[in-house]
């Protein structure tokens, strides 16, 4: 774990230009070690992004290819990636997962 948590938190950025994804947790994870995020618009990932990444059409190896560029280049960018990133993850915890999961299941009942 320890090694992950350096690896996130020692890149630049995190890329996730996925064709089919879940729900997105290496976002989320990269996020809370400060690592700002870059992902296609594939599935749940915008979603758990929360508006703190920047998000390219699946597929579009140009508009990757400029947004890597984008936030190597401008730290601006990065920072307010890094600190909107860092905010999106308080919206999830496993606490709140398993209260919602409980909800559902009442709900069912």
């Amino acid at each position: 774990m320890n090694d992950l948590v350096s690896a996130y938190a020692g890149a630049e950025m995190f890329v996730l230009p996925s064709e089919f994804e879940g729900f997105g947790l290496p976002v989320l994870e990269a996020m809370a070690c400060g690592t700002p995020v870059i992902i296609s618009d594939a599935a749940a990932l915008p979603e758990v992004a929360g508006g703190a990444a920047f998000i390219v059409a699946r597929g579009n190896e140009d508009a990757l290819s400029h947004a890597m560029h984008r936030l190597l280049t401008d730290s601006l960018l990065r920072n307010e990636l890094k600190d909107r990133g860092r905010q999106n993850v308080c919206r999830f915890s496993w606490d709140r997962t398993a209260q919602q999961t409980l909800d559902v299941y009442n709900r069912l009942v």
